[in-house]
């Protein structure tokens, strides 16, 4: 079997090798098979040879490409294929609030201090953990809750409708940023966010319009280390 498909120029491509996908309800594994083809009669099958990591990552090459090369900043702490993490230090951020039960109506649009944070993109999924100390993350530093609504246990954030990338370049990294501040906070995906004794609008109601640092008393601290976080531990 031959085919012949236009990719800037003619290939010719040749059947060489064939998956096969084995599984029930709960289980599956996937064998790997030469293919030999005949002259005047289909193509066969050759006995099944291991699955190895070595083909898998090549298989993953030709489809989607080698990864780019490029300059990281200063502030990027992780970055694999399909993966980037990075850090922001304390700022000042306007944020919008769009709930159903007009819950944060008056924050709505207000400039608003921010903790220091730490992002992290994976195959299209955005987290965010908060930090304690305005400083660049080691492995071993421990983070907090990003107290913002949108966000579920595990520091995953719904972006719903919110603009993304679709890419974990470093460079698509305030693109990132930008689409979490500038789509709207809608509802609490968890119970607790904050230590503030009123709460999440207890907090940000008393930040709204302030100069003053993020009071990082209120953040809520994780047993969850930087090297977990970008492991993808205690999701």
């Amino acid at each position: 079997m031959q085919v012949q498909i236009s990719i800037g120029e003619n290939h010719r491509f040749e059947l060489r090798e064939a998956l096969l996908v084995y599984g029930d309800r709960q289980r599956s594994f996937v064998t790997r098979h030469q293919v030999t083809l005949h002259k005047d009669a289909p193509p066969t099958l050759d006995p099944a040879q291991p699955l190895t990591l070595g083909f898998l990552e090549s298989l993953v090459r030709s489809l989607v490409g080698g990864s780019t090369a490029e300059v990281l900043p200063e502030n990027v702490l992780a970055k694999g294929d399909r993966m980037v993490a990075w850090w922001t230090p304390a700022c000042r951020r306007q944020m919008f609030y769009e709930n159903s039960e007009c819950r944060g109506r008056e924050l709505n649009g207000r400039t608003f201090p921010q903790p220091a944070l730490v992002w992290r993109v994976d195959n299209g999924d955005l987290k965010i953990r908060a930090l304690a100390e305005n400083r660049r993350p080691a492995a071993t530093t421990t983070l907090a809750v990003a107290p913002f609504w949108n966000l579920s246990d595990g520091g995953r954030v719904c972006t719903g409708t919110m603009r993304r990338p679709d890419s974990a370049r470093a460079a698509s990294n305030p693109e990132w940023e930008r689409g979490f501040y500038e789509s709207a906070f809608t509802h609490a995906n968890v119970g607790r966010l904050t230590r503030h004794p009123e709460g999440f609008e207890g907090l940000w109601s008393d930040l709204a319009g302030k100069r003053t640092p993020f009071p990082i008393k209120t953040l809520i601290q994780l047993p969850q280390t930087l090297a977990e976080f970008v492991r993808g531990g205690r999701d």
